[in-house]
């Protein structure tokens, strides 16, 4: 659960990022976001992998 709410918070952190990037061009925050998304992917990587362990061990 600690990794869900890691994305929660990677997610509200870069809002502000997203909204200057697409909203007023600003290039920096582009980069910001596309460092961002990729942490996010890491870390639904790395969940799913845990729910599957999780799942997987109950049987």
């Amino acid at each position: 659960m600690d990794k869900f709410k890691e994305v929660k918070s990677l997610l509200d952190n870069t809002e502000q990022d997203a909204e200057a990037f697409y909203e007023k061009g600003n290039k920096a925050a582009g980069t910001r976001l596309r460092n961002a998304m990729q942490q996010l992917k890491v870390l639904a990587t790395d969940i799913r992998k845990e729910v599957t362990d999780k799942k997987n061990a109950g049987k």
